[in-house]
């Protein structure tokens, strides 16, 4: 029952999150804007609507609702967080990154639109994350919207996903010797890259229902967890994983000569690192009971997830 529980709650959020993405993406200009370029606005809906599983918006979603927290408060803040995580698709996959021509089955938006047009496109997400987060339908309090800003930005920016992508270059020799590969390096690289925003999706739920220092430390220790479960999980897809199921290219770290922790622990010893930080992933959540069960089968369905 849990696990269809699980499910339903998953495309429930989703099916909100994509509602609500495609009400903010409108032709309709807000207000202190001049126009919306339709080349533009078409580029942001190609990369950010009808894909993805929308884990982070979920996350966003249960946690709020471990406090009671207005869902569609938190749905708000979950769109503001997914126009992150897309911007970074779109960046990530351009010819100067990771030159990728598949993401969720179908063409990388550089691909289906052109170069120009995408790193616009990344740009206007960026950007408009923060847009959402300041507006009142995210809380009326300014103080909590200014931390959720605080908190989205540190999560994507220098010391985040944006520092993570640049640590993860250079583990590809982008500029001279790689660096070491050893775990220390590896696990800061993509906590940084991949775990920082899976973290943010966690206390912005706390941020938003007023939990207290105590709540607030389990949330950021399980989401830290959710953070390595789920890069680990994707690395062992990258070596295992089938293309058209995963929706995107694999072997690409091994193509390289990028260290990750499967490469260095190698795929049975790094099942065996994963099902430790999903178990540390569940007893973060002990202070909620049985309130923080759909948030413990999250953390399982993120280290057995094959796409």
């Amino acid at each position: 029952m849990m696990k269809t529980s699980f499910t339903s709650a998953l495309d429930t959020a989703a099916a909100d999150t994509e509602s609500l993405l495609e009400r903010l993406f409108s032709v309709q200009t807000a207000d202190g804007e001049i126009e919306r370029p339709k080349r533009l606005l078409d580029a942001m809906r190609y990369s950010a609507l009808g894909g993805g599983k929308r884990l982070r918006p979920f996350l966003v979603v249960e946690s709020a609702a471990l406090f009671g927290a207005p869902r569609e408060r938190a749905l708000m803040a979950g769109a503001a967080l997914e126009c992150i995580h897309c911007y970074s698709l779109v960046h990530d996959d351009l010819p100067a990154m990771d030159n990728d021509e598949l993401r969720r089955g179908r063409p990388t938006l550089h691909r289906a639109y052109d170069e120009a047009t995408a790193i616009l496109a990344g740009d206007s997400l960026l950007t408009f994350a923060f847009d959402i987060l300041s507006r009142d339908e995210t809380h009326p309090d300014p103080a909590i919207r200014i931390a959720l800003v605080r908190e989205l930005a540190r999560a994507s920016g220098l010391g985040g996903m944006a520092g993570g992508q640049m640590l993860d270059l250079a583990a590809e020799g982008r500029f001279g010797a790689m660096p070491s590969g050893d775990d220390k390096f590896i696990i800061t690289m993509q906590a940084m890259k991949t775990g920082a925003l899976l973290h943010f999706a966690c206390i912005a739920g706390g941020i938003l229902g007023g939990a207290s220092a105590s709540e607030m430390t389990a949330l950021s220790r399980y989401g830290r967890a959710v953070g390595t479960a789920f890069q680990i999980a994707d690395d062992i897809l990258d070596v295992e994983g089938d293309a058209a199921t995963v929706g995107k290219a694999t072997g690409k770290d091994a193509a390289v000569g990028k260290a990750t922790l499967v490469s260095i622990l190698g795929v049975p010893a790094a099942r065996e690192r994963l099902a430790g930080v999903v178990a540390n992933a569940e007893s973060a959540l002990a202070p909620f009971g049985e309130r923080g069960e759909i948030l413990r089968e999250t953390a399982r369905f993120v280290a057995a997830r094959e796409k």
